[in-house]
């Protein structure tokens, strides 16, 4: 713990990174910083955590994370210091992983993470739930913004399971790194057992600054037919004057 307590933000930001699949060319890449600059970081690091390796470091910080929320509360987006049992959709390109975290990263740290992953994890609450009535239409009101509205036509593509269209609709940063393949695969089989949507209400929306142009965290009240009272949250960036998805996950 006093390790934890001796790590800067921009420490623990490389460790996150590290520890969601990252290697220190691709942190680099998506921080703006030189691979020299990430090696310090780290090296930094496993001296202040006592850690045999980078990657036990990052591990560790993890593990402290995921039991003691404490840590996250002060950088909580909206409710983000209530949310202790967040299962995100993670699928790291190349790789087959199904994990879990606590509590949301804010700035740069949780836009790293967005741009570099979409992944998929169980969620707890499926199984042996009554069948519910088909969704009503989810159409945006017209005060809403453009990038809730965007929000609401991609989530309405993984609710028909049409799991190529929304794969389309997601960012580059996303597309280099997943599959449609890969994204249709775990989507069938994680999203597919919450069930149709029974409602949908929009939560929140802010603008939350991160390199390099910051991006859009819009929050929705969901409940399907197998999970009942879900938050949903989407992060979205602005591509070729379109709103486009880098990263979600289901409360």
């Amino acid at each position: 713990m006093t390790g934890l307590q001796a790590l800067t933000e921009k420490e623990k930001e490389t460790l996150r990174l590290l520890v969601d699949g990252h290697d220190a060319k691709s942190m680099a890449r998506h921080l703006g910083l030189s691979v020299h600059t990430i090696n310090e970081r780290l090296r930094d690091a496993r001296r202040k955590m006592s850690a045999s390796s980078s990657r036990e470091a990052a591990r560790q910080l993890r593990e402290i994370e995921r039991q003691d929320p404490q840590f996250l509360a002060d950088r909580g987006l909206g409710d983000a210091a209530a949310a202790t049992d967040m299962e995100e959709l993670r699928a790291p390109a190349g790789t087959r992983r199904i994990s879990r975290r606590f509590g949301w990263i804010a700035g740069g740290i949780f836009m790293s993470i967005s741009l570099a992953l979409f992944a998929l994890a169980s969620l707890p609450g499926t199984a042996g739930a009554p069948a519910a009535p088909k969704p009503a239409a989810s159409a945006a009101p017209a005060a809403e913004t453009a990038a809730v509205q965007a929000a609401r036509q991609w989530l309405a593509l993984v609710d028909k399971g049409d799991w190529n269209s929304s794969w389309n609709a997601t960012g580059q940063a996303f597309k280099s790194l997943n599959t449609s393949e890969r994204w249709a695969e775990v989507s069938e089989a994680v999203r597919t057992p919450l069930g149709a949507v029974v409602s949908r209400e929009l939560v929140s929306e802010e603008n939350v600054p991160a390199p390099p142009y910051g991006y859009q965290l819009v929050k929705f009240r969901t409940s399907y037919a197998n999970k009942a009272g879900a938050i949903e949250t989407l992060s979205l960036v602005r591509e070729g004057g379109e709103w486009r998805v880098v990263g979600c996950t289901i409360e």
